[in-house]
C-alpha cells in the first residue's frame, strides 16, 4: 500500500511512547524471571509511578517483588523526550548497556549488599538478570508518611535515620565498593550542573512554565554553589537519601531502600531529606502549627549534627547545605514540570506539579540570601521564613 513503508519510517524516529517504553520494560522483566526462575509462575502486577526508572510489583510463585528496569541509566523523560535517539537506538544501546558491569542497576545490587554486610537494613535482592533488579518488598511506613501524620517527631526520625547510616556509612568494605562502582547519577550538586549547563539549560528552563523565575534561581545556586565546601568533602554518602527512601517497621529500626552510594559531603545526605520534606509541605500544606513543628524539628535535627564543630565549620557546613537543599527542589520540581505527556505521575508529584508557583517563589525568595553578605545562620533563618511562607499560600 502506497505510503506505508514511510509511515513506519517516520514511525521508527520518533521518540518513543509511554506505552511502547512500559510494554518493552514488562518484557525485559518477563525474560528476567523466565532466565532466574525457568519454571516458576510469574505474575506482573502495578506499576509504580517513577520518573526515573520503571518499576513494576511482580509475583514469582506467590512471592511478592518489586522488579525496576533502568533505560541507559537515565529518567524515563529524557528518553521519552528523544534526547537518547529515537526507538531502535535506544532499544540497541540498552543491550549493551545492560551488558556492561557498569550499569546502573547492576551498581544498585553491589550497594544494597554492599550495605547489608555494613549492617544497615535495606531490602534483601532477589535476583539481577538482564539488567532487571528485583527486590523483596519492606513493611513500614515511610518517614514521610511519619512526619506528615506526627510532626513534633521530625527530629527524632532524622536523628534515626542519621545515627543508623553514620555506623554503616564508615565501614571500610564500604569505600572499597563506592570507589570501585559509585553512582553519581544521583548526586544533587552534579545533576543540578549537568540539567542546567549553559547550552541545554536555557533550553531545558524553557520547557516548564516557570523557567523565567527558574533561570535566575538557577544563576544564584550556582554562584552561592562556588563557595568552597566544607571539610571533610568527600565523605561515603547514601546518595539518593529521600523521605520515601527511609522506611520504619514497627520494631523501629529504619530500612533504607533505592541507595546510590557515592562520596561527596556527607550534607548532602541531609540537604535531600530536608528538601523533600520541606517540599512536601508545600505540595500538601498542612496547618501552620504542622509546618512550624517539622522545620522546628529540621533545625534541632541540624542542631545537634553540628554541634561538634567550630562557629566556622558549622557556618560553612550549613551554607553548603541549605545551597545543596534548594538545589534539589530546583532538580525535582523542573523535572516533574517537563515531563512529556502520557507518562504517569505519582501523587506526590502530581501535588508537587499543582502547587509547583509556590515552590518555584519559595526558591526564588530564598536563593538570594545564600548569595547576599549575610551570615549562614541568617540565610538558613531566610530559607525556612520562605518555606514555611510557601506553604501558607
Amino acid at each position: 500500500m502506497p505510503g506505508s513503508a514511510s509511515t513506519r519510517d517516520l514511525d521508527a524516529v520518533r521518540p518513543p511512547s509511554p506505552d511502547l517504553v512500559a510494554a518493552y520494560a514488562a518484557q525485559q522483566i518477563e525474560d528476567a524471571t523466565d532466565s532466574l526462575w525457568p519454571t516458576a509462575s510469574v505474575r506482573l502486577g502495578h506499576i509504580i509511578p517513577s520518573v526515573t526508572s520503571h518499576v513494576q510489583q511482580v509475583t514469582v510463585e506467590g512471592r511478592e517483588l518489586y522488579a525496576k528496569v533502568s533505560l541507559l541509566g537515565v529518567s524515563l523523560g529524557t528518553i521519552l523526550r528523544g534526547s537518547c535517539g529515537d526507538w531502535p537506538t535506544v532499544k540497541a544501546n540498552q543491550d549493551a548497556y545492560v551488558a556492561s558491569p557498569s550499569a546502573l542497576l547492576a551498581r544498585e545490587a553491589g550497594h544494597l549488599s554492599a550495605l547489608d554486610e555494613a549492617g544497615l537494613r535495606v531490602p534483601a535482592v532477589a535476583g539481577y538478570r538482564h539488567g532487571v533488579l528485583f527486590t523483596e518488598p519492606v513493611p513500614g511506613r515511610t518517614m514521610g508518611e511519619l512526619v506528615a501524620a506526627d510532626p513534633d517527631c521530625t527530629a527524632d526520625v532524622l536523628h534515626l535515620a542519621a545515627g543508623e547510616l553514620d555506623t554503616a556509612l564508615r565501614h571500610r568494605r564500604l569505600a572499597v565498593v563506592v570507589d570501585r562502582s559509585p553512582i553519581p547519577e544521583r548526586s544533587i550538586s552534579g545533576t543540578f550542573l549537568r540539567k542546567f549547563n549553559g547550552i541545554s539549560g536555557p533550553t531545558y528552563l524553557a520547557m516548564t512554565p516557570h523557567g523565567g523565575v527558574l533561570h535566575g534561581v538557577v544563576t544564584r545556586l550556582r554562584r552561592a554553589y562556588r563557595t568552597p565546601a566544607p571539610e571533610p568533602a568527600r565523605r561515603v554518602v547514601f546518595g539518593d537519601l529521600k523521605p520515601e527512601h527511609v522506611l520504619l517497621p514497627h520494631d523501629g529500626r529504619p530500612v533504607f531502600i533505592d541507595p546510590g552510594l557515592m562520596r561527596a559531603h556527607p550534607c548532602a545526605d541531609t540537604a535531600k531529606l530536608v528538601s523533600r520534606l520541606v517540599l512536601g509541605l508545600i505540595a500538601c500544606p498542612p496547618p501552620p502549627q504542622h509546618t512550624r513543628a517539622v522545620l522546628d524539628g529540621i533545625t534541632a535535627h541540624l542542631t545537634a549534627a553540628t554541634a561538634h564543630l567550630s562557629a566556622g565549620e558549622r557556618a560553612a557546613w550549613l551554607h553548603h547545605m541549605a545551597t545543596l537543599w534548594l538545589m534539589d527542589t530546583t532538580n525535582i520540581v523542573t523535572t516533574y514540570l517537563s515531563q512529556p505527556p502520557g507518562l504517569p505521575l505519582s501523587p506526590y508529584a502530581t501535588a508537587v506539579v499543582a502547587r509547583a508557583g509556590a515552590v518555584c517563589r519559595m526558591l526564588d525568595l530564598a536563593s538570594p540570601a545564600l548569595t547576599a553578605r549575610r551570615s549562614s545562620r541568617d540565610a538558613w533563618s531566610a530559607c525556612l521564613v520562605e518555606a514555611a511562607q510557601a506553604a501558607a499560600l
